[in-house]
């Protein structure tokens, strides 16, 4: 038994590994080596169906890559509820390279179900907020992530006006019933003697997170919902298009043991308080980056109770990166 799993109750798996280039042959086909990994009692089995969208809406996407300084793996999966039931993913991701000042610049956002295209809203949040960054980041400025969240905004809007057409309060509280969203929108830079940097900003109930990847423990950055759902979340914690008047960036340095960690409530809601056995699963194997799409294959774990969509973006110091 893995020293992190609590006994009794979860085998961990062995942490992803590349496989051998010389030994017995196994067959992709089979697909054992790719269902789900249980945790406590799996959701059922079923065959997805297709989601109902007019747009292509993949069930899963995943990146991943390295700059000189920063290793990036990203991952989305549709919820076993919204496979069950035909639904798009309604979580969406976005994750980019500024060369220039060596600057990854990242969204997550969740559209909120009760919004009729909440998937739209996701992903023209993603969007607008790394073109505002690329934006912003091109002028020599430097970020201002509450710009980047009003940008965000004003594009659900727009889109509900129309093109050529300036955007109204009107407007505004039809993009709400149609394309309602979170959205986490930051920027990983490299500070003073190396020393990544993070800022984040939150709009809605996404959040983020340090994996301290020593102890285990994960050091909440943005307020969410605790590990009993209850939900603490402040009246000025609002989806998009509302951006609450008292919204306010957080600064934190990315120390060479920690992972940032920023997800969806399809993440956050197992994960609670970091102590179960979600938290453990994702403590062990997110130590050092796993491959791309092992992110998914662990993103996509089966508990009972827990079918939302589950979107995760993970940064590491480069250094953590296996084999170097």
């Amino acid at each position: 038994m893995n020293d992190l799993a609590p006994r009794g109750l979860l085998q961990l798996p062995a942490p992803y590994r590349p496989a051998p280039v010389t030994g017995p042959s196994r067959d992709p086909a089979n697909g054992t080596d790719w269902q789900p990994i249980t945790v406590g009692t799996p959701c059922l089995q079923f065959e997805p169906r297709p989601p109902r969208t007019i747009s292509y809406r993949p069930d899963a996407v995943c990146d991943g890559w390295s700059t000189e300084h920063l290793t990036v793996r990203l991952a989305s999966v549709r919820g076993y509820a919204h496979r069950h039931d035909g639904r798009p993913r309604e979580d969406d991701a976005a994750v980019a390279y500024h060369e220039p000042t060596g600057t990854v610049l990242f969204a997550v956002a969740d559209g909120v179900s009760s919004a009729t295209e909440p998937y739209i809203g996701a992903t023209l949040a993603c969007r607008t907020a790394i073109d505002d960054l690329t934006y912003q980041l091109d002028e020599g400025h430097g970020v201002d992530l509450v710009r980047t969240v009003r940008a965000a905004a004003w594009q659900l809007a727009a889109r509900v006006a129309g093109a050529g057409r300036q955007a109204t309060a009107e407007h505004s509280q039809e993009a709400e019933r149609r394309y309602a969203t979170t959205l986490v929108a930051g920027t990983v830079s490299t500070g003073q003697h190396g020393v990544p940097e993070v800022s984040l900003v939150q709009a809605g109930d996404s959040g983020a997170w340090l994996l301290h990847r020593g102890s285990g423990y994960f050091e909440r950055l943005l307020t969410t919902k605790d590990s009993t759902g209850e939900d603490v979340l402040s009246s000025a914690v609002t989806p998009l298009p509302r951006v609450s008047a008292t919204l306010q960036p957080i600064h934190v340095r990315l120390l060479p043991d920690s992972v940032l960690l920023v997800g969806s409530d399809g993440f956050g809601d197992p994960l609670g308080d970091g102590t179960g056995d979600v938290a453990h699963l994702f403590a062990h194997h997110l130590r050092t980056p796993p491959p791309t799409h092992g992110v998914a294959h662990l993103l996509d774990f089966s508990r009972e109770t827990f079918d939302d969509d589950r979107t995760l973006l993970a940064v590491w110091p480069r250094h953590l990166l296996p084999g170097e």
